[in-house]
């Protein structure tokens, strides 16, 4: 555990202002220790034009915060679930992460209309359309709605392919997130080449185009990374 729920509720209590300063410094520092990055494929996205929606495999808890070091020349505005604010790790992170919000595993209209607004105002956004980090080490099924923000939004769809974050901040066995440390690791990632995502054929039922649509999308994060980090998409 990294900080206590006690010293948490001490934290709060505290100006946003500097807890976000305090956040910054801390969790920047907590990568620098742990995890050595390499990152690749930044080529892809030159002459590309935004705004970009970046997508990814998740893993871990430290995904986001790991991009985050390594993105700020896109600034981009993260996608989080609601219950990331009750850990420890994950509030500090989302005090010092630019984000918006998500109720994961529901129809949450109102917080894929604020990611489709980001975008059209020019804002570039990263999601993990897996919904949850996966518990066996490999991609997971995403979720649906993909191919909805990226129609509404006309974002640009950048994959990006991501592993050895398992290693650095492994999930935990139980619910609780606060149990879970960090530990040394090489922490790998890949930026693909922008996509267009697939149109829906004349006669495709809307709920399979969603699926394939979205499956096509995840092939293009799974092209990006071993083979035994693939998972349902290999």
């Amino acid at each position: 555990m990294i900080i206590s729920p006690k010293l948490l509720r001490l934290i709060e209590l505290l100006p946003t202002g500097v807890v976000r300063v305090f956040a910054i410094k801390f969790l920047s520092r907590l990568i620098d220790k742990h995890a050595k990055i390499h990152l690749s494929g930044t080529e892809n996205l030159e002459g590309a034009k935004g705004p970009f929606l970046f997508i990814g495999n998740h893993l871990s808890n430290s995904d986001g915060i790991i991009l985050w070091k390594v993105m700020k020349e896109w600034d981009p505005t993260f996608v989080a679930g609601v219950k990331l604010k009750g850990d420890a790790l994950t509030y500090l992170g989302t005090i010092a992460v630019k984000n918006t919000t998500i109720i994961p595993n529901t129809a949450d209209k109102e917080g894929i209309s604020n990611i489709i607004k980001l975008l059209k105002s020019g804002e570039n956004i990263v999601m993990f359309p897996e919904g949850t980090r996966s518990r066996v080490g490999s991609m997971i099924k995403a979720k649906r709605g993909l191919n909805l923000i990226v129609k509404l939004s006309k974002a640009t769809v950048v994959p990006i392919g991501m592993y050895g974050s398992e290693k650095l901040l492994p999930v935990g066995r139980d619910a609780d997130m606060n149990n879970e440390t960090f530990h040394k690791s090489d922490v790998y990632i890949k930026i693909g080449k922008p996509f267009e995502m697939s149109k829906r054929d004349k006669d495709e039922g809307r709920k399979e185009y969603e699926e394939r649509a979205a499956d096509e999308a995840m092939k293009k994060i799974a092209e990006l990374l071993p083979e035994e980090y693939r998972g349902v998409y290999k």
